[in-house]
């Protein structure tokens, strides 16, 4: 049996980065419903968390699973709940894209915290403020996103 451990910090936003979990309440329920649903996929979902129009994950891999395959099931199970349970006004969706990054296991604990504030994080900068600086902090082009 192979053993592996393969943390990600990925994210991702609501389409258009529209803010449709609008409220602490609402997005309670969809990390929640998030990591329920990992679970029952074998997704090791470390923590969630984020703001009304993107979502944070720390994900450790297993052995099978790839980064895209991992999150699409994420994403569109969540989306699909969403609606089905009519959480918001209008029709729920995430956006195509995402962002993923390696994490060392020796700043785990700084990346929990990280995702954990994002509230707070969210009164001081917007995600597009946040989405730049990802981008720029791990050299990403721009231009191939």
């Amino acid at each position: 049996m192979p053993f592996t451990k393969i943390y990600i910090h990925c994210v991702w936003s609501t389409k258009n980065r529209f803010p449709f979990l609008n409220s602490i309440d609402l997005r309670q329920k969809v990390w929640h419903h998030i990591k329920e649903n990992a679970l029952k996929k074998e997704i090791y979902l470390d923590y969630i968390n984020g703001y009304s129009d993107h979502c944070h994950c720390l994900i450790s891999l297993g052995n099978n699973q790839t980064i895209q395959k991992t999150i699409q099931l994420l994403k569109g199970e969540s989306s699909y709940w969403i609606n089905k349970n009519q959480l918001t006004q209008e029709k729920f969706e995430w956006q195509d894209d995402y962002f993923a990054v390696s994490v060392s296991e020796s700043i785990i604990d700084k990346v929990r915290e990280y995702i954990k504030n994002q509230e707070e994080h969210h009164k001081r900068k917007t995600f597009q403020e946040e989405y730049d600086e990802f981008i720029i902090k791990f050299g990403f082009n721009k231009t191939a996103q």
